[in-house]
């Protein structure tokens, strides 16, 4: 394992937020079909590689709640850390209507691989992060197409994934404090269902009774480094409001 699986970003910072970065960067390890997957260029900076802008606001967010941020230094074609280990889609085939040649014929010892050498080490630096905190608040950061091929266009500027069975269930004052804002388009538990058993959340936060939000930015609204900014600073004190008036 080295420490390039993952970055650590403000591993002093000693508030109760953390903020974790699932698909931080469309980067393929040389040692993955010489760093290429079979794709074009163009679809390596497509969604389906990475999240797009969500390590830029996470970077600037961390820094505003005086939270570490732990991103990943692979691709999520490489394997998807928030994905359980048993999930079909742990290294996904095609993606969109994108063919992955350089996992099509992936076998078990690959996966297996590539589960020790990427996921499990930045699961593992998760945790440890957590572990430091007394009650940390775990922020997900993510990202959402504007539209997916073949679909009409997602309305929702942000959406807050959450678990219906999550005892505290913190997402919800964030969806309530984000539906004070008149200009937005909140989803709820969209683009995507809330939960996935053995997802990133789900390991570092729901079994472990961690406050958790899971946030996700529609990447047209966050391409650029000055969105991304304008997103983290609007972010900061939406989620301070969100907790106290959760009371936890």
């Amino acid at each position: 394992m080295t420490q390039d699986v993952f970055h650590i970003t403000g591993a002093e910072r000693t508030s109760r937020w953390m903020i974790t970065v699932d698909h931080a960067t469309n980067y393929v390890p040389s040692e993955i079909n010489n760093g290429d997957l079979g794709i074009s260029a163009e679809d390596m900076e497509r969604h389906i590689a990475y999240d797009i802008g969500a390590l830029g606001v996470s970077l600037r967010l961390g820094e505003l709640l005086d939270a570490p941020v732990v991103s990943s230094n692979f691709s999520r074609l490489v394997i998807d850390p928030n994905r359980g280990p048993n999930d079909p889609t742990l290294v996904m085939r095609l993606y969109d209507g994108t063919i992955i040649p350089a996992n099509a014929k992936i076998d078990d010892a690959e996966e297996q691989r590539r589960l020790q050498t990427y996921y499990q080490p930045y699961h593992d630096a998760l945790e440890e992060m957590a572990a430091q905190r007394d009650d940390p608040i775990v922020v997900a950061m993510h990202s959402f197409s504007p539209r997916l091929n073949g679909r009409g266009p997602r309305p929702w500027e942000i959406g807050v994934l959450h678990a219906a069975h999550d005892a505290r269930n913190f997402g919800e004052h964030v969806i309530a404090r984000l539906h004070k804002e008149a200009d937005l388009t909140v989803g709820d538990n969209e683009p995507y269902a809330g939960h996935l058993p053995g997802d990133s959340v789900d390991r570092l936060a729901l079994t472990k009774g961690r406050l958790n939000t899971l946030i996700e930015l529609r990447q047209d609204l966050i391409a650029t480094e000055c969105q991304q900014t304008a997103w983290a600073d609007r972010l900061a004190p939406l989620l301070h409001d969100a907790l106290a008036a959760s009371g936890y």
